[in-house]
């Protein structure tokens, strides 16, 4: 079920029946292996790239691809934790456009685990784990993600090298090479 209150421009994404499936584990693919000594046929990314999470209703986010980091990470707010139907479930806010706090997308989604996460300041925080699906270009493949609030994250998300792992080459001297530079225009900004 997608709620749009026009009033704040925030959405709801909910996993309530007739609304979108929750990712299980068995549904996480594993990627294709590369035999010993043969060079991979793998789509290039640059260090960056805009990526959607359809699962969880962000149309769009930049995303710094992050080979230093194992786990990918999504900056949110307003973490809450619940229980649906005997599922443990986390809602939670994001603002998926830089230095945009007018628009903010609300999501749940089921709570795989939490993990204690060394983050690149050196501290260690116990984030919520979620597993949702990532597009990125014409590749549409389910990660685990952490939630996390840090303000000074550059990026609203990282995408990391469980991530890309058998699924990606990274050009670290590229940007945008399966995505487009620019975001799509706001509802405002778009002619009818």
């Amino acid at each position: 079920m997608l709620i749009v209150d026009a009033a704040d421009d925030m959405l709801m994404v909910s996993w309530m029946a007739g609304g979108l499936t929750a990712p299980d584990a068995n549904s996480m693919t594993p990627p294709p292996r590369q035999s010993k000594g043969t060079a991979p046929h793998l789509p290039i990314v640059g260090w960056r790239e805009r990526l959607s999470l359809p699962q969880l209703g962000i149309a769009t986010i930049k995303a710094k691809i992050d080979t230093g980091a194992r786990t990918s990470s999504l900056y949110a707010f307003d973490v809450q934790h619940f229980q649906q139907d005997d599922t443990a479930m986390v809602r939670f806010k994001v603002h998926p456009y830089q230095g945009d706090r007018d628009r903010t997308v609300v999501a749940e989604a089921p709570l795989i685990e939490t993990r204690a996460v060394r983050s690149s300041n050196g501290q260690v925080e116990e984030r919520p784990v979620i597993r949702t699906l990532v597009q990125l270009g014409d590749h549409q493949w389910p990660v685990d993600i952490t939630l996390t609030h840090r303000k000074a994250m550059a990026f609203r998300m990282l995408l990391g090298r469980q991530a890309l792992r058998g699924r990606f080459l990274v050009n670290s001297g590229r940007s945008f090479l399966q995505s487009t530079a620019k975001p799509p225009a706001s509802p405002q900004e778009s002619t009818p």
